[in-house]
């Protein structure tokens, strides 16, 4: 049954304009409250609001794609091991899931989060799982000149192919440095396209196809890359880091989750610690934050429902997903809306 969370959602004070730190006016949204679909989940991620009302998501603890129906009730469609991460559909329909190969875990009474990479990590994977069947099977362990470490979030292009964020591991004095990779759906292509970026997490593409995002955890920041062909995007020159364009930064102690983006091309960004969603204009210009209380996991986003006008939020410490209303629509995907 749906519940209403006691948590609200809030318009908390605007943050930095990332390019010249200027307040930003007035919030967005008026406080309303958020539905709870399910709960009792094990670190969920990656939804997918899919057609028939279902949500696809990935539960990173229990290593498992999960379907949560819309009276609350879950099955496991596929059991992955490992770390399942970020998930995607594909021009053939299967689902494409991100695997970080394993996290240690720290468990708390109703919360659990990650820590460190889990004991007898072997490397991290691109997966793809056949939704009839549950079978899976791996088309990736490698990029063309290193193992990936701990893939963990993708996007469809419209051309069959997938950009996907290896956000690396962390260890006790040391974590990789992360990379952004293209690949094809059939397992027969794999490049580099960014390096080096420092835990990227969400990716995701503009309405048009041509720009590519992708956030940062620990800088709290978004780079955008504009696309020139599949897999190919225009590198900036020193001193950016990595060859994007900064889109925004926000400082403080807001860390950057997965996103999605909207069809006005706003980028829609789950924050952690200052929990819920930070929603980034697609010029940069704009930034505001959509205040979700009652988890600091606050870490996928995506939009589902009747005209793409439903968000669908992980809350992974406490293990909930839920909805509520978003004020515009969703921008369509690649081989789910399409």
């Amino acid at each position: 049954m749906h519940r209403r969370a006691d948590a609200l959602i809030s318009l908390r004070r605007p943050f930095l304009r990332a390019s010249l730190g200027a307040c930003l006016p007035s919030p967005w949204y008026p406080m309303t409250k958020i539905t709870e679909i399910a709960s009792g989940l094990r670190f969920p991620e990656g939804p997918i609001a899919m057609l028939d009302g279902t949500v696809l998501l990935v539960e990173i603890e229990r290593g498992t794609l999960t379907r949560v129906h819309p009276d609350g009730r879950t099955e496991v469609v596929a059991e992955t091991g490992g770390g399942p991460n970020g998930a995607a559909i594909g021009p053939d329909g299967a689902c494409y899931i991100c695997n970080n190969g394993g996290f240690a875990w720290v468990r708390g009474e109703g919360t659990l989060r990650p820590h460190m990479q889990a004991e007898g990590y072997k490397g991290g994977r691109i997966e793809r799982v056949d939704l009839a069947t549950g079978r899976v099977d791996v088309l990736y362990t490698h990029g063309p000149n290193h193992k990936l470490n701990g893939p963990n979030d993708l996007v469809f292009d419209a051309h069959g192919g997938f950009y996907f964020t290896d956000l690396g591991k962390v260890r006790e004095r040391e974590q990789d440095r992360g990379c952004v990779y293209y690949a094809k759906a059939d397992g027969s292509l794999i490049k580099e396209v960014a390096f080096p970026l420092m835990t990227p997490n969400g990716c995701g593409l503009s309405p048009d196809g041509r720009t590519l995002y992708v956030a940062e955890t620990w800088t709290g920041r978004v780079w955008a890359y504009d696309i020139t062909a599949p897999g190919e995007v225009v590198k900036a020159p020193w001193p950016a880091p990595n060859g994007g364009r900064l889109l925004a930064g926000v400082g403080d102690f807001n860390l950057f989750d997965s996103l999605a983006v909207d069809a006005a091309g706003n980028v829609c960004v789950a924050t952690l610690f200052n929990p819920g969603i930070t929603v980034i204009s697609p010029d940069g210009a704009r930034v505001r934050h959509i205040s979700i209380a009652g988890d600091a996991y606050v870490t996928n986003i995506c939009f589902g429902g009747k005209d793409l006008a439903t968000a669908y939020v992980t809350l992974s410490m406490t293990g909930r997903l839920v909805s509520f209303p978003w004020d515009s629509a969703g921008a369509k995907l690649n081989y789910l809306n399409t």
